[in-house]
């Protein structure tokens, strides 16, 4: 009996961007008495059906994105003799699917850390329940990830969580729904402690896979101080004061290790909390602009953020404190109109954002804005292939529909190559070689056009395109600029790297050395 662990997706790069970080945290939570288990990310192959055999348990985590995509997988599996397990967020939200479409024997929901051992326990025993809920685990429960088990030459960056659950409530975001909105932090020598493991064996860029890096704000602080809650007071100050010991010992070390996060705008406003990230070498961080107006901002309960002028200077308080964004805006919206596309590229461009990503609106399952756009089909959705669109992740990905909601304005092919359009804008040669001059040298601004270019290729042309030659196109271009990209990220193993050790001088403040 072997274990296997699948990450579906149905668009192979052979290469990819960003370690799956769930895969190696369940292989380190795999009981040792099963041997390593056998690790397929289809980001980067196909999965191999032929090494299924009877009686091995196949563990498929499934989103909404690729859900489809991983009942497929399971079915397969099954048919072949396989137990067949789900876990992740779609799985935790629509576990009938899984049991019905996915032929799931077992459905994880929440947390798997600390459950998963449990789950193959009982199937090896024949008493294995239908369902299991792994909660949400504190941070001091959190598994540190087998990253010897994951194929060095795969990937361009590795990925290390340090907090789960973000405070906001954006009516686009399932994550405060499904992992709370009270930070789960981990203790900040067990997540250095897995960066340097990962130095060791050649990553020197890091993904700091967190829901929000920045859980406490100053507003946050200053509202509970008005209240005279001192309990309140006290925990957010200590949160805030363990992402500055973090923040201190990844400063520590080796100085070509670059980190990126992602961070609410609110950040912009911290400049103590900037400071120190970018002491850390944390160069980039993905902040959720959304939209450039006020109105857009309201309809997605973002309130916190800014706009226009007050927005341009938010953003760029990042670049000068050595902070690259990459910003994250969607189209669609209600308040959006015909010159909201146009603002967006210009504001972009004025406020320094390094890199973009336009997405048109989507309600994902577990939001706000699911459940608001939900209600209005009470008496029956539109069909397509027989599929209601309140189920669109199980219509195929060249049919499905690229927008869900009707617009005033605009019809969805308009939103749709508009939203390219802004795309094509930001991510010109013209405009990218004005960017690149935030790297120094000719090299590094080569290195930074192909890397523009791969992203650009990834995530607007495959996930934009109408039909599936165009999406295969774009695959296939995404594949051959990966290749180059990932020499651009390779660095020689530190095998012999020692965690930072914390000192207590005479002074009483704490510093931290190498030995």
């Amino acid at each position: 009996m072997r274990v296997h662990l699948v990450n579906p997706s149905d668009t192979s790069f052979g290469i990819g961007v960003i370690t799956p970080r769930w895969l190696y945290v369940l292989a380190a939570a795999t009981p040792a008495s099963c041997g390593d288990p056998i690790i397929t990310d289809e980001t980067l192959e196909q999965m191999n059906f032929d090494a299924i055999a009877p009686g091995d348990i196949v563990g498929i985590g499934i989103h909404t994105g690729n859900a489809l995509r991983g009942m497929a997988v399971g079915r397969a599996a099954r048919e072949r003799g396989a137990y067949v397990v789900y876990g992740g967020i779609h799985a935790t939200l629509y576990p009938e699917e899984a049991r019905e479409l996915g032929g799931a024997h077992v459905i994880v929901k929440g947390d798997g850390d600390v459950i998963w051992s449990k789950v193959i326990a009982d199937i090896i025993s024949g008493t294995a329940l239908e369902v299991y809920d792994g909660g949400r685990i504190s941070g001091d429960q959190f598994v540190p990830a087998r990253w010897d088990l994951a194929p060095r030459a795969s990937y361009m960056w590795a990925s290390v969580q340090t907090v789960r659950g973000c405070p906001k409530h954006c009516s686009f975001c399932s994550v405060w729904r499904t992992d709370g909105q009270k930070p789960r932090q981990r203790a900040s020598d067990v997540v250095v402690g897995e960066i340097v493991q990962l130095r060791r064996l050649g990553y020197r860029f890091i993904a700091l896979a967190d829901d929000n890096f920045y859980p406490v704000t100053l507003t946050d602080i200053e509202l509970a101080e008005k209240q005279d809650n001192a309990a309140r007071v006290a925990e957010l100050k200590a949160i805030r004061s363990e992402r500055f010991e973090l923040m201190d010992k990844l400063a520590q070390l080796p100085s070509d290790m670059v980190f990126f996060t992602q961070i609410t705008m609110e950040a912009g406003e911290d400049t103590q909390f900037l400071d120190a990230m970018r002491k850390a070498r944390i160069k980039g961080a993905l902040v959720g602009v959304e939209s450039v107006t006020e109105e857009g901002l309201k309809s997605v309960f973002k309130n916190f953020n800014s706009a226009g002028g007050d927005l341009v200077a938010r953003l760029s308080k990042f670049k000068e404190h050595g902070v690259h964004v990459l910003g994250s805006f969607i189209f669609g919206l209600p308040s959006d109109r015909r010159d909201t596309f146009d603002a967006t590229a210009a504001l972009a461009k004025k406020a320094g954002i390094t890199f973009a990503q336009f997405v048109m609106m989507t309600p994902f399952p577990g939001t706000v804005d699911f459940d608001r756009w939900e209600k209005n089909f009470e008496g029956g959705a539109p069909e397509v292939g027989g599929v209601p669109i309140t189920r669109y992740w199980l219509i195929p990905a060249e049919v499905r529909p690229k927008m869900f909601t009707p617009h005033g304005v605009m019809s969805t092919d308009e939103i749709r190559e508009r939203t390219q359009g802004v795309w094509d804008k930001f991510y010109s040669m013209k405009e990218i070689w004005e960017r690149s001059k935030c790297v120094p040298g000719l090299k590094g601004r080569l290195a930074f056009l192909f890397i523009s270019k791969l992203y650009r290729q990834m995530y607007a042309n495959t996930g934009i395109s109408t039909d599936s030659a165009r999406r295969q196109k774009a695959t296939n271009v995404a594949r051959m600029l990966a290749i180059p990209c990932k020499k651009l990220f390779e660095a020689k193993p530190m095998p012999n790297l020692q965690m930072p050790v914390m000192s207590k001088p005479a002074t009483g403040l704490t510093s931290i050395s190498l030995n």
